[in-house]
């Protein structure tokens, strides 16, 4: 199963942030059902310059692959072009931060040496 626990994800978004990215959203491991009650988990962000919620998970079992989930919006957002670069940098954070979970993952299922 792709999912990790609570706790794993938990280490390596600690670890992750160590590693000095810049996080100017809000990012945090959430509770998600399971099968059969697993504890298992979620990383949420939210975009500090768009109000724009994304989730990044597993893609399906048995896969190392990680995909971003953008929740739509109720309306347009209107950004300067300052705003626009720190939503661009913000972006940047979380593919590196989705890539960052790919790797753990694979070396945790034993395809990849990361």
């Amino acid at each position: 199963m792709p999912f990790r626990s609570l706790s794993t994800l938990q280490s390596w978004l600690d670890e992750f942030r160590g590693l000095g990215y810049p996080i100017a959203g809000y990012v945090k491991v959430i509770q998600q059902d399971g099968a059969e009650g697993a504890n298992t988990g979620l990383v949420a962000f939210r975009f500090e310059n768009a109000a724009t919620l994304a989730y990044i998970q597993p893609d399906a079992a048995g896969s190392g692959e990680w995909l971003v989930t953008m929740e739509p919006r109720e309306g347009p957002v209107t950004l300067n072009a300052a705003s626009v670069r720190d939503l661009a940098s913000e972006l940047a954070m979380l593919s590196a931060l989705c890539e960052f979970l790919q790797a753990k993952s694979k070396a945790f299922l034993g395809q990849d040496s990361a």
